[in-house]
């Protein structure tokens, strides 16, 4: 019943956002345009509009989640651009509205002489520089992330050295590449995936370390590129943990239960650790590995998902995972979720020297360039990229080699990190 009410809540406030923008657009064109303009503008805005309302309205009923992954993808980010680039028109209609509600109350209790509209300098009123503005920037938005479509298979190589005084000297020098959030699920474009590929090679690391999901939902989303990432190869080996999409959480199993049980998705989340072993990588479930070089050691310490936020999954077992690693003189932590790092990492294992994260994806959208550093998920996330330093310890945030939701990149672009230790 919540829900249902909730659809039409959702429904109605699409319906009232279409008509304000509607309202934007007739102030702007019912004098500026010939009749046959008008109505090839407004029956083209109505057509969209209706379009995406009516999908909106007959997603639950279109088994949308057996839709393959890419189709899916698009059609909700197209739904998302749109209403985003109506939310964002609608901020600059309400200011001009605002503006002359207060305008008309000053007139009806002040100065009987009604002042003139108010012009920017080119001569138009404040009313149509608002709408305009409210418009371009609505249909930039939408533009933008449309452009953010080329950019999903844009791989980016971040190259950083971390310098640690309790270092062992033997492995001075050490290259590790960083992955992190494939989410294979969602690729359409195998030769794309192989250059990435290619890329990570050609790094030439001694180790290689996954930071979680794999996966969107589904073990058999790697079927098709079990062949491409079984590429991926290190002297040293390639590690592996878990992120929160790999547990299958977020997928309408048909055998669940009224506990919550499903047994396909347990079948799911054993035969996704079997593919792990499959492309010849080493998954660490709450467990630690110990490396050595020239009869030096560092610990690899891996756990399951741990999460500080309660809509994300606790199931990591740091303490199980440490066990057996204390004398070890440096550490490294897989874990998927950055907001462990504050929560529990540095408060209670102040000996691990660099965690390694990812989740976050910088929310494939933001503005990465010398001075600025800002995408939405800084407010969601204390840490959402790169790196970060308390003290002695460090944090890096992988970026994600893949995309999940929607189907592009904008600013932030698709990473694959490369982190040598001196």
């Amino acid at each position: 019943m919540r829900s249902g009410l909730n659809s039409v809540v959702l429904i109605l406030l699409i319906i009232c956002l279409d008509i304000y923008v509607f309202m934007g657009i007739r102030a702007i064109m019912s004098n500026a345009a010939a009749p046959r303009t008008r109505t090839l503008v407004y029956g083209g805005y109505w057509l969209i509009s209706i379009a995406c309302l009516a999908t909106i309205i007959l997603l639950p009923y279109l088994n949308w989640h057996d839709w393959k992954p890419i189709v899916r993808s698009y059609v909700l980010a197209i739904l998302i651009g749109l209403v985003m680039a109506k939310l964002l028109t609608v901020i600059f209609l309400l200011v001009d509205d605002v503006r002359r509600g207060v305008m008309w109350i000053i007139q009806q209790f002040g100065s009987s002489k009604a002042p003139q509209p108010a012009e920017v300098p080119s001569g138009i009123t404040r009313s149509q520089f608002l709408t305009k503005m409210g418009l371009l920037m609505g249909g930039s938005l939408f533009a933008t992330l449309t452009y953010g479509f080329s950019n999903k298979y844009n791989y980016r190589v971040h190259k950083i050295k971390m310098a640690f005084k309790n270092l062992p000297p033997a492995f001075k020098g050490l290259r590790i590449v960083q992955l992190s959030d494939i989410h294979s699920g969602s690729f359409n474009n195998k030769a794309a995936v192989q250059k990435g590929i290619e890329l990570v090679n050609a790094q030439q690391a001694d180790i290689v370390l996954f930071t979680g999901d794999l996966v969107n939902d589904r073990a058999t989303e790697m079927d098709h590129y079990m062949d491409l990432f079984s590429q991926v190869k290190a002297p040293m080996g390639v590690y592996s943990t878990l992120g929160n999409h790999d547990y299958g959480d977020y997928y309408p199993w048909p055998d669940r239960d009224a506990s919550g049980f499903s047994k396909q998705r347990a079948e799911n989340l054993q035969r996704l650790k079997q593919v792990h072993g499959e492309l010849g990588w080493r998954l660490l479930m709450n467990e630690h590995v110990l490396l050595e070089r020239q009869g030096q050691q560092i610990a690899l310490l891996g756990i399951e998902n741990w999460s500080a936020m309660s809509r994300f999954p606790k199931y990591g077992d740091l303490k199980k995972a440490y066990e057996g690693a204390a004398h070890a003189p440096f550490k490294i932590l897989l874990s998927h979720d950055p907001t462990h790092w504050n929560a529990q990492v540095r408060p209670e294992y102040p000996d691990i020297d660099l965690m390694l994260a990812g989740h976050t994806h910088g929310m494939q959208f933001g503005v990465e360039i010398p001075g600025v550093k800002w995408s939405p998920a800084q407010y969601f996330y204390k840490e959402w990229a790169g790196l970060y330093k308390q003290g002695a310890q460090r944090l890096y945030v992988n970026r994600g080699f893949g995309f999940l939701g929607y189907p592009g990149r904008v600013g932030i672009l698709p990473e694959i990190t490369l982190i040598e230790l001196v």
